[in-house]
């Protein structure tokens, strides 16, 4: 299971979405250009101090990302998407791929997508912050396959009795 950010826009939900993939193991992949520096020092400061505990690639342009690309299904999330992702079935090697904050994608990735996936929203609702959507998708795509990290070592929380 990896996370693609495409053309990310807002540094505090890439450090945000840095930080989920960082506490689940999750790999990213980070396609240019972004919408603001994405040089060690301000991701360090977006990422906090989680920034060296995610494994990230970084790639020029969507073309880059196409050739260095590992297999795996591309799988969109979009408020264009035909299926819930409750309803996905999702695949230890998914790619799941987020757009910009400001635009989503462009029609040319949207339509290269192996699925393209939508988290259900109340009516009068445009769309979720990007990292919420991640988060969720996310951890429906682990519980399906099993790819949580394992809780030995880990320090859940505990709801009150």
């Amino acid at each position: 299971m990896r996370l693609a950010l495409y053309q990310p826009d807002i540094p505090q939900n890439t450090g945000t979405i840095l930080r989920l993939a960082a506490c689940l193991s999750v790999p990213v992949d980070i396609i240019g250009p972004a919408g603001f520096d994405l040089s060690d020092k301000a991701l360090r400061r977006a990422g906090l101090d989680y920034l060296e505990r995610v494994t990230m690639t970084r790639h020029l342009s969507w073309e880059h990302f196409c050739r260095d690309r590992a297999s795996g299904r591309l799988v969109l999330l979009s408020t264009r998407g035909t299926v819930r992702h409750i309803d996905f079935g999702f695949e230890a090697g998914d790619v799941l791929l987020l757009g910009r904050e400001s635009a989503g994608v462009p029609d040319h990735v949207h339509v290269s997508a192996d699925a393209s996936i939508v988290i259900p929203l109340a009516t009068g609702t445009r769309s979720l912050n990007v990292a919420v959507a991640a988060a969720m998708a996310l951890g429906e795509a682990l519980r399906q396959t099993g790819g949580y990290p394992s809780a030995a070592g880990s320090n859940p929380v505990r709801a009150a009795p």
